[in-house]
């Protein structure tokens, strides 16, 4: 794992970079909730891919800090999305505990959310933005092919 000293700023929603792990804190999520998955190991991750592609589910994999206060603000949302969508896989991922592959999706600020079909990307939110996440989960369900899967689960 990488340490950097967190430079106290953030820009239009996002965190722009990682800060270090001091040695008392966790660094693990305690905001994932909803039907969220936390990746923690890259077999999470090759399995959570593969399950969605023999499911036929879009990935959503939020790549997130649990330092970072944009992060905080939608992880409530994002947990209410995974459960009005299932027919959506919603991911989790600390980029302190996952470095590797938070550095092989180039990350550059938190939160930064990958839509991915098959493996792929398809679309990309950067920052804490509740309707444009929302937007983009509407337009990718709105160009799937009609299934009564698709639609929202009533509340």
């Amino acid at each position: 794992m990488f340490s950097i000293q967190l430079s106290s700023f953030s820009t239009m929603g996002k965190c722009a970079s990682k800060h270090q792990i001091d040695g008392g804190e966790s660094s693990h999520f305690n905001f994932a909730g909803g039907n969220v998955h936390l990746v923690s190991s890259q077999e999470d991750w090759e399995g959570k891919l593969s399950e969605a592609n023999r499911e036929g589910k879009i990935v959503l994999a939020n790549f997130s800090a649990s330092w970072c206060g944009p992060c905080k603000l939608i992880a409530p949302y994002y947990a209410e999305l995974s459960e009005k969508y299932p027919s959506l896989m919603f991911l989790l991922i600390d980029v302190d505990e996952m470095t590797d592959l938070s550095t092989s999706y180039d990350i550059k600020a938190t939160p930064s959310i990958f839509f991915l079909k098959n493996g792929e990307q398809i679309n990309k939110l950067v920052g804490c933005n509740k309707p444009e996440l929302l937007k983009k989960i509407t337009a990718i369900l709105d160009s799937q092919p009609e299934s009564s899967c698709l639609q929202p689960q009533p509340q």
